[in-house]
């Protein structure tokens, strides 16, 4: 399974995570906001990743979860995780994306962080999903 980590109240991302929901085709992926419980309990500065929860400028992609064994992901490394998890074209455009250097996808995923409620929007609230995706949902 896959959790995905993502700041709840970001335009970006709730779109990410539609874009998701609506291509995962087994049910494979489940979600959590940044500012709840569970991303507290599970990403530390100091644990694997070494992911900081109040660092909302950052997805989250943890593989292999709940499995003690699981691999965290962050920034670009992330969504193409998340890419990779989906049904065809998705896994190979994942790949393809590999042959740009890390730090350049991260340079670039930065870039749109930091201006990502301005082209975007901020949602007053993490919105409720719709009934039949619920259940995907940890907090």
């Amino acid at each position: 399974m896959t959790l995905v980590f993502y700041d709840g109240i970001c335009g970006l991302c709730d779109r990410l995570v539609r874009f998701l929901l609506e291509r995962d085709r087994h049910a494979a992926f489940r979600f959590a906001t940044l500012q709840g419980e569970l991303a507290r309990r599970l990403l530390t500065p100091s644990g694997p990743g070494g992911v900081n929860p109040r660092d909302l400028d950052s997805v989250v992609v943890l593989t292999d979860w709940p499995s003690p064994t699981h691999q965290v992901h962050v920034r670009s490394r992330a969504v193409m995780h998340a890419l990779a998890a989906l049904g065809p074209p998705w896994p190979f455009l994942a790949r393809l994306s590999r042959i740009v250097p890390l730090r350049i996808a991260d340079a670039l995923y930065r870039g749109v962080a930091r201006s990502r409620y301005r082209l975007f929007g901020k949602l007053d609230a993490c919105p409720l999903p719709p009934p039949e995706w619920r259940d995907r949902f940890l907090d």
